[in-house]
């Protein structure tokens, strides 16, 4: 197909293709307009000029350089056409525009010219001197290797936002901020030089310096980041404020903890750990995460934080706090998933009980410098519902160590999750020293920095092995009572001689026997074989605990002055630091109180 025939029959075409034709092909100096084009067709039988062919056919004459009017097109002379930009003056382009222009060429990048906004903020710059000497600020700036590369390669380069300080020469008054592009260019003689800021006297190769001001950007920019900086800070304090301030240190345990929150954003996440001293010198150890980040993620992390500490108060079971959890899990957020750990250490056991919600393993180090994994159960994640928990138990007998941690810490989003728990072993072989030397050690070997994405909760727990001086100061006594009119007198007698021979100052021994009569006379009126009581002194307390085979819990009441029975109880709470009571996992239940040791029997014993 040819198109230039179709085209030239569009409305309009005719009028345009006429006027190109006119300003393309010069004209004769004189003569009709027919002399300029060949004949519109053969002459008529009596010698008169025949019609335009295209009258007839269809053609169009300025297809073929015919020309039916050319009086429009003789009118438009060169003065009359617009400007192109090829007739625009490039020192008077650049010398227009706001941006700093410099251009230099030859080796050495002697100057050639700058434009007035390069003086006006660098104050004016001698031609001809190379740019070392003429160009100080741009050795400054660090520009100069770089007009080297530019120079050498043929290709440009550019530099973002260089600060150009406040300072004597032209009109730097504050700070300012500029990126910088250095283009390959030619620059050709021009004779004398028109300006004095020109000058080049020979065609050389060159670079066009071109400095954009983002001095705006960049403060915007900083601004920006220091809101950002500060609702971060706000996050993390708030995640913070809702962490426990202090970890409570219980007698047979060493404990420390650090959360780290992840990325450089505000939107912190909802990790949590928690140590609840129950009595009885047991300890709940939690560690918990909500999944997601922001503020939302936070406060369901602190309603469930809160509601642990209060079900531990009642001493439940671990896996009766976390069945609890779980339905408060749900009414607090059902969108919002959340694993936990609740895990509860008995000194007199050696072991640590736990119950998880779809979170992590515990990790203990035996004494012989292995570790292992607490085996299961662990049930879903908090707030699924339907999901009956149970408990498990794993040893923690003195001189070993348990971390519990929450996924940021061994997560990773190019290996699988059990990668990083095998690292996190490892790791924790290796990690000799206090807690908190511990936590420091994991996060270094697992490589987690300030510019981790995600937040990272780590719980260690030490039960040291006591030796020498430290070993007088942790007993356990223990006596099993079979009922009978006999049993109170044999507690009452083998309490005597234990806290005498612990040398107990008389006051304390007096109360001691006291508490350990009342709470066996308790047991034997209202509870069932097998019965126990056991004495446990610490470096900071005493304590006096009775078992029996009887699940129903004691409460302290108020007896009226006709009752002879109900003021056993009422004793111990007076004269005791605080009492407590709880069911034990096999049947049965716990009532147990303690006495704060004074400060110098807290540190050894006593003179008898």
């Amino acid at each position: 197909m040819i198109f230039t025939r179709w085209s030239a029959r569009l409305p309009g075409t005719q009028r345009r293709a006429a006027a190109r034709s006119d300003r393309a092909a010069p004209r004769p100096a004189s003569g009709p307009p027919s002399a300029a084009a060949p004949s519109a067709g053969p002459a008529a039988p009596d010698d008169t000029p025949a019609a335009p062919t295209g009258a007839t056919t269809g053609s169009v004459p300025a297809a073929r350089a015919e020309h039916t009017d050319p009086a429009p097109a003789r009118d438009l002379t060169p003065e009359a056409l617009p400007p192109t930009v090829d007739a625009l003056s490039v020192h008077d382009i650049l010398g227009s525009i706001p941006a700093l222009v410099a251009v230099v060429y030859g080796p050495e990048h002697r100057l050639a010219y700058v434009n007035g906004a390069y003086a006006h903020v660098f104050g004016p710059r001698p031609a001809g001197h190379t740019a070392r000497e003429a160009l100080p600020e741009l050795d400054e700036l660090g520009l100069l290797p770089l007009m080297d590369q530019v120079l050498r390669s043929g290709r440009p380069r550019t530099v973002k936002s260089r600060k150009v300080p406040a300072g004597p020469g032209g009109d730097r008054s504050r700070d300012a901020y500029y990126t910088f592009t250095c283009t390959p260019i030619e620059v050709a003689a021009s004779g004398p030089a028109p300006d004095p800021e020109v000058a080049c006297i020979a065609p050389h190769k060159g670079v066009l310096v071109f400095g954009a001001e983002v001095t705006d950007q960049i403060e915007s920019a900083e601004r920006l980041r220091a809101s950002e900086a500060r609702q971060r800070e706000a996050a993390v304090t708030l995640q913070r404020s809702l962490l426990p301030q202090e970890l409570e240190q219980p007698d047979d345990l060493r404990v420390a903890a650090t959360y780290q929150p992840g990325g450089t954003d505000a939107a912190v996440g909802g990790d949590w750990y928690d140590v609840i001293t129950l009595g009885a010198g047991r300890t709940a150890l939690v560690i918990g995460d909500v999944m997601g980040r922001g503020v939302r993620a936070a406060a369901v992390m602190g309603q469930l934080r809160t509601a642990v500490r209060a079900y531990a108060r009642l001493d439940l079971p671990p896996h009766e706090v976390i069945q609890l959890l779980d339905g408060l899990a749900a009414e607090i957020d059902a969108s919002q998933i959340a694993t936990c750990v609740y895990a509860v250490h008995d000194p007199n056991e050696g072991r640590l009980v736990y119950s998880s919600a779809g979170h992590l393993p515990i990790l203990v180090r035996n004494p012989d410098g292995t570790v292992r994994r607490a085996a299961e159960p662990t049930g879903p994640p908090l707030g699924t519902g339907g999901w009956l928990h149970t408990s498990g138990s794993v040893p923690l007998v003195p001189g070993s160590s348990a971390v519990l941690y929450t996924d940021g810490l061994v997560e990773r989003r190019d290996k699988d999750i059990d990668d990083g728990v095998e690292a996190l072993e490892r790791a924790f072989a290796g990690a000799a020293g206090a807690p908190d030397i511990v936590c420091d050690r994991l996060l270094r070997s697992l490589g987690i920095t300030a510019a981790h994405d995600d937040d990272v909760a780590i719980l260690v727990v030490q039960n040291p092995e006591r030796t020498g001086h430290d070993a007088e100061l942790f007993h356990n006594a223990a006596l099993e009572l079979h009922g009978g009119t006999e049993a109170a007198p044999r507690a009452r007698a083998f309490a005597s001689g234990v806290l005498a021979s612990w040398r107990f100052s008389p006051e304390l021994h007096d109360l001691g026997v006291l508490a350990a009569s009342e709470l066996v006379a308790n047991s034997l009126q209202h509870g069932t074989p097998p019965m126990r009581l056991r004495l446990r002194r610490t470096d900071r307390r005493l304590i006096v605990e009775v078992t029996d085979g009887d699940d129903h819990l004691p409460r302290r009441r108020r007896a009226e002055p006709a009752d002879e029975a109900g003021r056993g109880i009422s004793i111990v709470a007076t004269i005791a630091s605080s009492w407590g009571s709880r069911r034990t996992p096999g049947g049965g239940k716990a009532v147990w109180c303690e006495f704060a040791l004074p400060h110098g029997q807290a540190h050894g014993p006593a003179a008898g």
